[in-house]
């Protein structure tokens, strides 16, 4: 299993952009898919963006040619830029790996977008 932790959540205007960022604490090169997952209140929670080892990515429909996500081995790092943020996109977001057959959570970092 890998310890993840996320960072760079906040208060952001709509329309404005904002980089989250999750660090591994170990080695991300053979971790299958690394992704990003938000879960607003009273809502389920959704898959964002997620990229695998090879550097395919998918995102989710509402996301599409807004938000990039990114892996970068040798700092152990996925990083999620968003941009042209929407104010229903307010909601603790998640970083998830999945490595041989087992999935890992982040504790979640808020991000708001409100004017």
């Amino acid at each position: 299993q890998v310890q993840l932790v996320e960072s760079g959540g906040g208060l952001v205007q709509p329309g404005g952009s904002l980089r989250l960022s999750c660090a591994a604490s170990r080695s991300i090169f053979n971790i299958n898919r690394l992704g990003w997952y938000r879960q607003a209140p009273g809502k389920e929670r959704e898959l964002v963006a997620q990229i695998t080892s090879g550097g395919t990515t998918d995102y989710g429909d509402s996301v599409k040619d807004r938000f990039t996500i990114s892996r970068d081995s040798a700092k152990n790092t996925v990083t999620l830029q968003m941009n042209s943020r929407k104010p229903e996109e307010t909601a603790v977001y998640y970083c998830r790996a999945v490595a041989a057959g087992v999935h890992s959570w982040g504790q979640g970092t808020q991000v708001t977008v409100s004017s």
